[in-house]
């Protein structure tokens, strides 16, 4: 292997991201983490070999447990690398970028609460073979696997109708006290990796980010979020139910209205993601129209 420099990622090097990005994903079913504002950059490192990035490494915390919740969950860090098509096996190369991620993921965990421990992952396409094993040899073991799933908008959206007790609201995020509520609730739905104020206030940057909330009187039953991405495609995230409310059409209903408003705002596919072991959220999906594209395998191991 030639001399290859591995550093903090630029403002300079933006381009020649971009020629890694268009390499990597013009041939390949991968994900691939772009890098973000500047304040991340310090989580971004690239691999320089003649001047040009052959590879990128990027971690960042994904899952951030409060204190006082169960011992039995845990924070968790991932981290996303990826080489040039060519490079894919490469593995002195992955140990180069490993390095810098793995240094970088003890001091991001040095930030977290130490009331539970810390795991470290990774998720990848289940076709990027060599990757996986990659990681494999480093002591990361399976851990779970989800699919992207996508429906097309041009189709006709079934409309879903509300009992007269609910009543369905849009935009109804707009207040500290109505944020501080939704991240109560989704800390009760998902209680081993709740979205935390960061990630929400990150997805409420993309294009045309909105969300749907169905109440019973005051109280919040249910909620899901939707967005358009950078390539114009629709994405649906976070839609939950509480446990007393479900079976009773209302997650049918927030998906009707999300799957409404992106296609009212150009879209011509919406995407989500499930856990392939969720056999209810499949079918719910299955039956508004969602079919599986793409399988996403994840690994981890206690940092």
């Amino acid at each position: 292997m030639r001399k290859v420099e591995v550093r903090i990622f630029t403002k300079d090097d933006m381009q020649k991201l971009g020629d890694l990005y268009h390499a990597v994903t013009s041939k390949n079913n991968t994900v691939f983490w772009w890098v973000g504002e500047e304040e991340n950059w310090l989580n971004v490192f690239v691999a320089i070999e003649s001047g040009q990035i052959i590879g990128k490494g990027q971690v960042g915390i994904i899952t951030e447990i409060p204190p006082g919740s169960s011992q039995e969950h845990a924070h968790y860090i991932f981290i996303n690398l990826k080489t040039l098509p060519q490079r894919e096996d490469d593995y002195p190369l992955y140990d180069l970028l490993y390095e810098c991620l793995l240094n970088r993921a003890y001091e991001l965990k040095k930030t977290l609460p130490g009331s539970n421990r810390t795991m470290i992952a990774i998720g990848n396409q289940s076709t990027e073979e060599y990757n996986n094993n990659y990681f494999v040899s480093k002591g990361f073991v399976y851990w779970k696997s989800s699919y992207t799933m996508r429906r097309d908008l041009s189709k006709k959206i079934e409309e879903s109708v509300l009992t007269a007790s609910y009543r369905c609201l849009r935009g109804a995020m707009d207040s500290e006290e109505s944020v501080d509520e939704y991240l109560k609730v989704d800390m009760e739905i998902w209680p081993e990796a709740p979205i935390g104020l960061k990630r929400l206030m990150d997805n409420r940057k993309n294009s045309s980010w909105t969300a749907f909330v169905v109440r019973e009187n005051t109280t919040l039953v249910g909620s899901v979020m939707a967005w358009v991405d950078n390539d114009g495609d629709g994405i649906i995230e976070d839609l939950f139910v509480r446990e007393p409310w479900r079976k009773q059409g209302i997650a049918k209903h927030l998906l009707s209205q999300a799957l409404t408003y992106l296609k009212d705002h150009g879209c011509a596919f919406a995407e989500l993601q499930v856990e392939t072991a969720n056999r209810s959220a499949l079918s719910l999906y299955h039956a508004v129209g969602f079919k599986e594209v793409s399988e996403e395998v994840r690994y981890h191991r206690e940092l």
